[in-house]
């Protein structure tokens, strides 16, 4: 299989980056475990996750799939084949705000190895932005961890056009480690504002886009076709926003495709962003071993330039 090289590091991984928001969540140990073997019995070696998942299941302070995934490295004997991706600066139950502040991520940095159970991180995020810490204070938190090993390569996810090119700027001009990987909310029905604010910047700067939601809620799997499906797993109503007429659409146009080449839509779906500019590879979860198979043969499936086509002009 093909290796994606991320930004300007050292980093090489498998096309296909698995989520860890439902570890803990709605997959107990158990159940991850078979998951994160599947994975990698498949050939694939990139997992994403973050310090907040999943909190939301008891309001505290999260990290149930950090710990999962620390557990599941240790008894498996793999960390120095795994590429791990974690975040910070994210709301949690017990502090309900975003903070992007040094003392936060310092903080967080080591709580998230320890449940991890391990002394580094390769790729580190910023996953919220706050807006308030001045672009320095963060970057030169991030700077500390890279020259302490902690953290091998940093990356951003929700962040302002205006900021991430400021931070950007900054990390050059001042010769310290910069955002290698951008991950923003983008798939077939949530295009505009990553290719209108970001894809520009990304081009401009060599960054690697791992985009997350890459099934927007599952909605692009095919299975929340009316309001009565959205009672079919927790994570359902998610998908409710796009159940409209360019929704249904893109899901006409995903069942052609997947018609035809003998798949499932939400492997085209996934196919189709990986085709899309500077893309490492798409996130999203699993919480079968099936789902899992339809979600990674997408790394295998060539779409020809007439499935694109028909696939964008559904999602403008």
């Amino acid at each position: 299989m093909k290796k994606i090289k991320i930004g300007q590091t050292n980093l090489e991984v498998a096309p296909f980056n698995l989520g860890g928001n439902v570890f803990g969540w709605t997959l107990d140990e158990q159940k991850s475990f078979e998951i994160l073997d599947a994975f990698v019995e498949a050939g694939f070696n990139f997992i994403d996750t973050a310090d907040m998942y999943s909190y939301w299941v008891d309001g505290g302070p999260g990290g149930q799939s950090e710990t999962i995934i620390g557990n599941w490295m240790k008894a498996r004997g793999n960390r120095e084949q795994m590429i791990i991706a974690t975040k910070a600066g994210g709301p949690t139950g017990v502090k309900d705000e975003i903070d992007a502040s040094r003392k936060h991520l310092m903080e967080s940095v080591d709580k998230s190895l320890e449940r991890l159970q391990t002394d580094y991180i390769d790729l580190y995020y910023l996953h919220y932005d706050d807006e308030k810490t001045p672009v320095s204070e963060t970057l030169e938190a991030f700077a500390e961890m890279v020259k302490s090993g902690k953290v091998k390569h940093i990356a951003v996810s929700n962040i302002s056009p205006a900021r991430l090119k400021e931070s950007l700027e900054y990390s050059i001009q001042n010769k310290l480690p910069k955002y290698e990987v951008f991950q923003p909310l983008y798939n077939l029905v949530e295009r505009k504002t990553y290719e209108t604010d970001y894809a520009p910047i990304v081009a401009e700067y060599g960054l690697t886009v791992f985009p997350y939601s890459a099934l927007a809620s599952g909605f692009l799997s095919g299975k929340y076709r009316s309001e009565a499906d959205f009672n079919k797993s927790p994570r359902g109503q998610g998908a409710s926003n796009y159940l409209n007429e360019k929704g249904i659409g893109v899901l006409n146009a995903l069942d052609q495709i997947a018609e035809k080449h003998n798949t499932a839509p939400a492997t085209v779906a996934l196919s189709w962003l990986s085709a899309q500019p500077n893309i490492g590879g798409p996130i999203a979860s699993a919480t079968s071993t099936q789902q899992l198979q339809q979600i990674l043969s997408a790394a295998t499936l060539n779409l020809e330039e007439s499935d694109l086509k028909l696939l964008n002009d559904a999602s403008q």
